[in-house]
């Protein structure tokens, strides 16, 4: 009996558990991945008062209880010690060969969970009602958009999960749903209606400044290409004898301003778009009116495209953006029935939901 371990009390203490010279309980254990970790609390029993001035916890046998028990279900202790930031970074290390727009999303979420308390957190003290709490946080608080909480739990949600894949964790606490939680103040997407089309793009053809964009504009209107994918079209995309257009690709630039070729969103990859007589009349104009550069740019293997900005390189986005924004400006100023928000992302107007 003399080889007992007993606390100050004169309770027995079990295989692992010690007491300090302080009063504070520890326990020591070895992970699933036979790592040496301890536990600590000033309380052995749930029943035991903490010494005043210290913080609370839960008692070391319920800590050991529920160590045992994930150490039984295979489950690693303590979610291997991972906090959210450092989990999010695990999951988005995993993910190669995605779109650059992609890169920049995990990039976004990544700098905005190293300024937040809850990033540091550790991965299985996490609860469902933390996560929303932070969720909500984010958008009453901090005054983030329903889109950059969204694109933030779009990553985070994934990153628990594979934390439950890999038997870090039990539960995934971001399974809920999002607009449950948060308000949706994103705006909403309608299409144009024919007369205001008609109406945009008899301004834009009778216009001496903005006439010079009129063929690009009627193409985007008359195609429903994506801007990515018409501001990537190349002379090889356009099969004038059998009146298609091949969509294979997309141009993009980058915040750095580099400029990358991306697949097309579709699965087959590539696509054959209709070309209707007017859209075939547009192209032919595009032609004969294009500047040929002294040198003509590439992308990644890809030269010969449609459009070229005043440095002789490969329009982009931003371009039409901006044709868009000038045009109803103008137009607004001229006429009192106003033309809704219109861009070349599908011709739409924008409101708020």
């Amino acid at each position: 009996m003399s080889d007992v371990r007993r606390d100050n009390k004169g309770r027995r203490l079990f295989n692992g558990e010690s007491q300090r010279k302080d009063g504070k309980y520890e326990y020591k254990y070895q992970d699933g991945w036979g790592k040496r970790k301890t536990v600590y609390s000033w309380k052995l029993t749930p029943a035991d008062k903490v010494p005043a001035g210290k913080h609370d916890d839960i008692s070391l046998r319920e800590k050991i209880k529920q160590i045992q028990k994930d150490l039984n279900s295979n489950i690693t202790p303590d979610g291997g010690n991972f906090t959210v930031l450092e989990l999010v970074e695990k999951y988005i290390g995993t993910k190669t060969g995605v779109r650059h727009n992609t890169r920049a999303n995990y990039k976004f979420v990544v700098n905005i969970i190293k300024k937040e308390e809850f990033g540091q957190k550790r991965i299985d003290k996490i609860k469902p009602s933390d996560a929303k709490q932070w969720l909500i946080k984010m958008q009453q608080v901090d005054g983030r958009g329903y889109s950059s909480v969204h694109t933030i739990r779009g990553v985070v949600r994934p990153a628990f999960q594979m934390a439950v894949d890999d038997d870090l964790i039990i539960k995934n606490p971001f399974e809920f749903q999002l607009n449950t939680v948060v308000v949706n103040d994103s705006v909403t997407r309608d299409a144009i209606t024919r007369k205001q089309e008609r109406d945009f793009l008899e301004f834009v053809k009778n216009d001496k400044h903005f006439c010079k964009y009129y063929d690009g504009i009627f193409i985007l209107f008359k195609t429903g290409l994506r801007i990515s994918e018409f501001v990537g079209l190349t002379k090889s995309n356009l099969d004038f004898e059998n009146n298609r257009i091949i969509v294979d690709h997309q141009l993009q630039r980058t915040r750095s301003m580099k400029y990358v070729i991306e697949d097309t969103k579709t699965e087959s990859g590539t696509r054959m778009v209709p070309m209707i007589p007017e859209v075939k009349e547009c192209f032919k104009r595009i032609l004969e009116n294009r500047k040929n550069p002294k040198i003509e740019p590439m992308v990644e293997g890809y030269s010969g495209f449609l459009f070229l900005d005043k440095n002789g390189r490969p329009m982009v986005a931003l371009h039409w953006e901006k044709y868009f924004q000038h045009i109803r400006e103008k137009y607004n100023k001229i006429y009192k029935i106003q033309m809704p928000k219109v861009t070349p992302h599908g011709r739409v107007i924008i409101r708020t939901s």
